[in-house]
């Protein structure tokens, strides 16, 4: 009986489905009162229907449940080995290591860190062959898997300078690809773009062209790409974005006959966060983490609700990765390896991000690729004025962040509490591009804050 349910039940079409909806406005304009436009010019209707798709897209499976990562930023190292040794006991199941010292003696630090059982990325501030060929080294004998994320072109685009320059940065890399079997060398940072202000479609594209120039300039690339993408809290079209993101990956890899898709290590976006009211900031990173599972990261590091402030603390680290555990174990988004497939607006969501930023993406490179743009400074004009236009709607109220234009408490004071400063800091100096300036929407107005603080 069960299995007939339904047979009673003539099928309804997208098309009576309208009729019927447009008879209950009684005489409201349907596309003016159901129907929102997106940023990205993505009109958003009030339901989908199976019978508008000819042919639904298709996502890469993925292979694994997402990985618990932990940032961890090494300026001491026995402090660092002890912190990751204990933060893995605590439930996380990767490490990504900040490492600004070349120096670093990092056999040391990775010597007792379960290694065969525990994925660790390396965010290096330097270019360096050797410290990265004791890295292979390591990865080889112990049989681990290592990411090292290395991005000259995500440093020129967020700091105006390469390591070194052009020429010699990317035969650094070649030589690294060469030498270097065991591990993942190369990353992606497209949180640059979206913490910046980009809207969805430029962040897809802006990846895509970055990827795009590794492939032209590298001999070659035989490990997935890891890509550092921020997520926002637009939950459902955050959740297309990375689906959007991998189809085109997927697309532009085959020109190259590189098959090994991508790897995706996502973080919640800092554009949204704030200082006052902080503890909102968790119920953000919360559906912002869920996004990211849901669009199909393959690790997940999350953002301490304290992190503009505060320095690295102990309570901040356990509250974001009990949010991951929850999520994980107590939630089962571990379970479903993509829960997002066959939602007929999210496959639409996907399809058509996927062609504005394919189309945004064939643009770029018709102009030059986005080095030769990033060196005119087009990419940094373009991603000026979508962050002003988001910039103007949290100014007019129209982009709300609750705790801060909409609802603040305004006996809530921070400038006791400020170990970090978190604002834009200008550091006058010489560079070869425009840096692309990552900006919250509520600096402007917490800057006000604080100064009428000071003045009671």
């Amino acid at each position: 009986m069960a299995d007939h349910l339904f047979d009673d039940f003539n099928p309804v079409t997208s098309k009576q489905w309208k009729q019927q909806i447009q008879y209950e406005l009684k005489g409201a304009d349907y596309n003016e009162t159901l129907v929102w436009e997106s940023p990205e010019g993505i009109k958003v209707k009030p339901f989908y229907h199976i019978d508008e798709f000819e042919n639904p897209i298709t996502v890469s499976e993925k292979t694994a449940p997402f990985k618990i990562t932990q940032d961890i930023f090494v300026h001491d190292l026995e402090k660092s080995v002890n912190r990751a040794l204990e933060t893995l006991n605590r439930g996380a199941e990767s490490i990504r290591f900040t490492i600004e010292d070349e120096n670093l003696d990092v056999a040391k630090l990775l010597e007792k860190l379960p290694l065969e059982t525990t994925t660790v990325y390396f965010h290096l501030a330097f270019l360096s062959i050797d410290f990265v060929k004791k890295i292979d080294a390591i990865a080889k004998n112990r049989n681990a898997q290592i990411f090292v994320q290395i991005d000259p072109i995500g440093k020129l685009a967020i700091e105006g300078n390469w390591h070194s320059n052009l020429d010699s940065d990317f035969d650094t890399l070649n030589t690294i690809s060469i030498s270097c079997q065991n591990i993942n060398f190369l990353s992606i940072d497209g949180s640059l773009y979206q913490n910046s202000g980009a809207t969805i479609v430029q962040q897809i594209a802006y990846s895509l062209a970055h990827a795009n120039e590794y492939f032209n300039r590298l001999a070659t690339i035989s490990k997935p790409i890891v890509f550092q993408i921020a997520v926002g809290t637009n939950y459902f079209f955050e959740i297309a974005k990375l689906r959007a993101l991998r189809v085109l990956f997927d697309l532009l890899a085959k020109e190259y006959d590189h098959n090994l898709g991508c790897h995706i290590l996502a973080i919640p976006t800092k554009r949204n966060k704030t200082l006052y009211d902080y503890n909102v900031n968790m119920l953000r990173t919360t559906t912002e983490c869920m996004s990211a599972i849901l669009g199909g990261a393959d690790a997940v590091s999350n953002l301490a609700y304290d992190a503009l402030y505060h320095k690295d603390n102990e309570f901040g680290d356990r509250i974001s990765r009990n949010q991951l555990l929850v999520l994980k174990h107590e939630s089962y988004f571990d379970k479903v390896g993509n829960p997002a497939d066959g939602s007929y607006y999210i496959e639409n969501l996907t399809q058509q991000l996927a062609e504005k930023a394919l189309a945004l993406f064939k643009d770029i490179e018709a102009n030059g690729g986005l080095i030769t743009q990033l060196i005119e400074g087009t990419i940094q004009r373009k991603i000026q004025e979508s962050a002003a236009k988001e910039q103007e709607l949290f100014d007019s109220g129209k982009e709300i962040l609750l705790g801060t234009n909409k609802y603040p408490n305004k006996n809530d004071r921070m400038s006791h509490d400020l170990e970090l400063f978190p604002f834009v800091k200008s550091k006058p100096r010489k560079t070869l591009v425009t840096p692309i300036i990552e900006k919250r929407l509520a600096e402007k107005m917490e800057q006000e804050r604080l100064e009428s603080e000071k003045e009671k």
